[in-house]
């Protein structure tokens, strides 16, 4: 009988333990979340030009204009870096950037257009509008915040990702 009350004893102060301990470790994340979530970049020329453009479509389309959201851009860079790097344009690892931006700014839905090789951003605009897929997420009316990246390799053409959420 002692011995049942010496575990019950035991497992009561490691409980009380762990969760004296979660109310220091969650303001120490959510410090290290409002840091990641509130950093500000600089935007090229063609990014700012292809946000304008978007949020031009939408209100003469009658949607909200998006807000830009620096944090989005930092996930869309990741992606546009991976497709330099690897010479493909694609949506792999989606579902990271869709996890991050869920977890760390709390997107309820995520949409994601990538090109390749356009020289303008009104070329890569009209190629997004051209393609139903792309139009159709451009044209979501759930979505709230937007963000972009473009990066050129080597021989001058450009990688876009552009990424949208609703929050």
């Amino acid at each position: 009988m002692n011995f049942l009350k010496f575990n019950l004893a035991l497992l009561i102060v490691a409980v009380l333990t762990m969760s004296s301990c979660a109310s220091e470790d969650d303001g120490i994340y959510f410090d290290k979340v409002n840091e990641i979530t509130e950093l500000k970049i600089e935007y090229s020329e063609i990014e700012l030009e292809i946000l304008d453009l978007v949020n031009n479509y939408r209100i003469e389309n009658g949607l909200n204009p998006l807000k830009k959201l620096d944090f989005i851009s930092t996930i869309a860079k990741t992606h546009t870096t991976y497709m330099l790097e690897t010479g493909l344009v694609n949506h792999d690892f989606f579902y990271e950037r869709n996890e991050k931006l869920v977890t760390l700014v709390g997107a309820k839905n995520v949409g994601e257009n990538v090109a390749y090789g356009y020289t303008s951003a009104q070329g890569v605009f009209e190629a997004w509008l051209n393609s139903e897929h792309h139009r159709e997420i451009i044209e979501n009316d759930s979505y709230t915040h937007f963000g972009i990246s473009t990066e050129c390799n080597m021989n001058g053409k450009n990688y876009f990702t552009q990424m949208f959420i609703n929050k």
